[in-house]
């Protein structure tokens, strides 16, 4: 039985599995939106929406611990400036997960990880809009 087991260990040691969780999330505030493994994104989650609780407070100390543990000074100053002003009146809940189909090599199950107040464009929109320009 798992009980007390709250650690996911996507089959890496603790050094490699926070520098690859660290580095979802800080391409997660880069890209607005990461495709990965549904287990990946699972434990992603609660790791962003702790950065953007950080960012909500806004103070010097947040701002050094999201720095200690995401080791990327840019992309903390895009999260205090951007994103977690975005998310100022939510109390909860900043990311979401898309499920996608299984990935064709390995069958992986497949998500997207992506922040529910950024403004999602489809391609569909863009395409559309493209032509709609083309022919003008």
């Amino acid at each position: 039985m798992r009980h007390r087991r709250k650690t996911v260990k996507l089959g890496r040691s603790t050094a490699h599995r926070d520098s690859m969780l660290s580095n979802q999330v800080c391409s997660l505030i880069e890209h607005r939106r990461i495709k990965t493994t549904l287990a990946k994104a699972k434990a992603t989650k609660p790791l962003a929406e702790k950065m953007v609780t950080l960012g909500k407070k806004g103070d010097l100390h947040a701002r050094r611990i999201a720095i200690s543990y995401l080791k990327q000074k840019d992309i903390v100053k895009v999260l205090f400036e951007n994103i977690a002003p975005a998310a100022a009146n939510r109390q909860g809940g900043y990311t979401r997960i898309i499920k996608l189909g299984p990935r064709q090599s390995d069958s992986a199950p497949m998500a997207y990880l992506e922040w529910v107040d950024a403004p999602v464009v489809s391609t569909t929109e863009t395409t559309v809009e493209a032509e709609k320009a083309s022919k003008e």
